[in-house]
């Protein structure tokens, strides 16, 4: 049976390569996401609103993002949005519709990116490290009998390496989306 202890630090760590996983997802590779521009404001009806609030956006191809307001009276509003937002898209208006070309990512960005994940792997790695040494004190404190915390803690090192296996392995998989073209 599963102590406390360990059951929390497991869910501790599992959240850490989760926050891990959502910091690697803001990195962009070059390849089209609705979630490079969701969350671009425009101004509609008086207020502002999020672009998926009064768009449907989409990726017809990994270059391109095509965003359709629900209202075509919004397209200006639309480009003048994603313009504001300073992402480095030049958005186009094709009818009713707002096309987004994807720029080229160049060799020395990519590798930037590819820093930015390392570093951010590396918060996580860090995060995981700092809950076994929480989890160790929380074991030492508990005055367990001398088994019971020797296998607690070595269940506790067992969590720690599959946490931070599973970081190095989602970072392999984000550097190899950022270095393949």
């Amino acid at each position: 049976m599963s102590h406390p202890i360990l059951s929390e630090t497991q869910g501790r760590m599992k959240k850490a390569i989760e926050h891990t996983l959502h910091e690697f997802s803001t990195i962009h590779t070059g390849k089209a996401n609705p979630t490079m521009v969701e969350s671009v404001t425009v101004e509609a009806y008086g207020s502002v609103m999020r672009l998926k609030e009064c768009a449907a956006i989409s990726t017809p191809d990994p270059r391109t993002i095509v965003i359709q307001p629900w209202d075509k009276g919004l397209v200006q509003a639309v480009i003048k949005g994603i313009q504001t937002a300073n992402l480095g898209f030049n958005p186009n208006m094709d009818g009713g519709i707002v096309r987004i070309p994807l720029p080229e990512m160049s060799r020395e960005r990519r590798q930037e990116f590819v820093k930015v994940a390392n570093r951010l792997a590396e918060e996580g790695r860090v995060q995981v490290r700092n809950l076994r040494r929480d989890a160790i004190e929380s074991v030492k404190k508990a005055k367990l009998p001398e088994d019971e915390s020797k296998r607690l803690e070595k269940d506790i090192q067992t969590a720690t390496d599959k946490a931070i296996a599973d970081i190095n392995q989602h970072l392999t998989h984000k550097e190899k989306e950022l270095t393949t073209v």
